[in-house]
């Protein structure tokens, strides 16, 4: 998929500016086209590295979590939620151990445990799978709620955020917060509805309920305040938040006898090379962005979809957002690409910078997440997953659109 994707960006892009120089006299097009594959490659080459520094913090600091317990205490925490909700895994399982586990370490964004916790999850899952080729109801609600992104802590999107010039990174910590857990939610109740689940039994109401009444609670508060105050309150709680993770991950390191700066140092190791090996992606599509946007084609696209939008009597800011909610959910990397191709060139704090942090933190890829974990067990028949994981994906980006508007617009 992403290889037709790339490629079909330059064919485009090549055919539009076909278009324009043979129609339109527009000669400038070619220059302009060269000139972007050399200012993406160098823009790629240059937020990678200045990844680097940022990188190696909060890989240190997820460490110091990890070692510290962070991962056991949400699995303690959301473990009798999860019994509920895959009835199919039988008590004592360690299926519904891995599975508890996965999901705290996606919460942390935790990506280096959760993948292969993920992978052991349904391994274990197809143990229980009557029909090892068809997907099980409990594999396909477990590949939904992956696919959903629940994310507390989006590391990635500061980091991003910060390398691009954001005067305050995690201005959007709340915004992707509430649009995580709309995608969650909405990935949860129509698979829950699909397979019947019982979503009335008093522990699941309580936690879904006092998990939609802390995410309403925060919309109507901020919903009653002028802009200003909105912006000025929004800050200081997601930073008063940031912050709070690094002392309670310190804590609990150093509750269970984790040597702090050993910890953090070995974690912050692996912060270089992430930073170096995202380069060649990076600069791929950055510059097959940069390369489609030169033509032409992509405003040619965009200027359309707002004609349309303002046609309607509607504002058309959230426009910008679109192609970074259609890669979304096909390609993390492409998705990535757009992202950061915004945020170049409209900034990191313009709307259109932080509608596509909230896009791009509030759900996953799903198509991906489908292949590689179904794969791993050799299922072909996927069922309603694909349907459900794509449900989630259209939640969270409507929902990214409407706190966006609520908090930035």
């Amino acid at each position: 998929m992403l290889n037709k994707i790339w490629g079909g960006f330059f064919f485009v892009a090549f055919a539009v500016a076909l278009w324009r120089w043979a129609i339109l006299g527009d000669a400038a097009v070619w220059a302009a086209m060269v000139s972007a594959t050399f200012d993406m490659a160098k823009v790629g080459f240059e937020i990678a590295l200045g990844l680097t520094g940022v990188m190696c913090l909060w890989l240190g600091i997820m460490e110091l979590g990890e070692k510290g317990g962070a991962v056991d205490f949400l699995a303690w925490a959301f473990g009798p939620l999860m019994v509920r909700l895959f009835p199919g895994v039988p008590a004592g399982h360690p299926a519904m151990g891995s599975i508890v586990m996965n999901m705290a370490a996606n919460m942390l964004g935790l990506d280096n445990a959760a993948t292969p916790l993920g992978l052991k999850a349904m391994k274990e899952l197809q143990e229980l799978n009557p029909e090892p080729e068809t997907a099980s109801n409990d594999q396909i609600l477990f590949l939904v709620i992956n696919t959903s992104a629940v994310t507390l802590i989006p590391i990635t999107i500061f980091v991003y955020r910060a390398q691009m010039g954001a005067a305050d990174p995690t201005d959007v910590f709340i915004p992707l917060l509430i649009t995580t857990f709309c995608s969650t939610m909405a990935g949860l109740l129509v698979t829950a509805a699909v397979q019947k689940l019982r979503l009335w039994d008093p522990v699941v109401l309580a936690y879904l309920g006092g998990m939609s009444a802390v995410i309403g609670a925060l919309v109507l508060h901020f919903a009653r305040l002028d802009r200003a105050a909105m912006e000025q309150q929004s800050s200081v709680l997601s930073n008063i938040a940031i912050f709070s993770v690094i002392i309670v991950f310190l804590a609990l390191a150093a509750r269970r006898g984790v040597p702090l700066y050993e910890t953090f140092v070995d974690g912050a190791k692996g912060g270089f090379k992430v930073a170096i090996g995202i380069i060649p992606y990076l600069v791929a599509m950055l510059v097959a962005i940069g390369v489609l946007r030169a033509s032409g084609a992509l405003d040619v696209l965009l200027d359309g979809a707002r004609w349309a939008v303002q046609g309607l009597g509607l504002d058309s800011r959230w426009v910008d957002g679109v192609p970074t909610a259609l890669m979304r959910p096909l390609s993390g990397s492409g998705a990535r690409g757009m992202m950061l191709e915004t945020m170049e060139t409209m900034g990191a704090d313009s709307f259109a910078g932080r509608l596509v942090s909230t896009v791009q933190g509030g759900t996953e890829t799903t198509f991906y997440v489908l292949a590689v974990y179904f794969g791993s067990v050799g299922i072909r028949r996927t069922r309603h997953a694909v349907g459900c994981g794509l449900t989630a994906d259209v939640a969270g980006a409507i929902a990214a659109v409407l706190v966006t508007y609520l908090f930035f617009g």
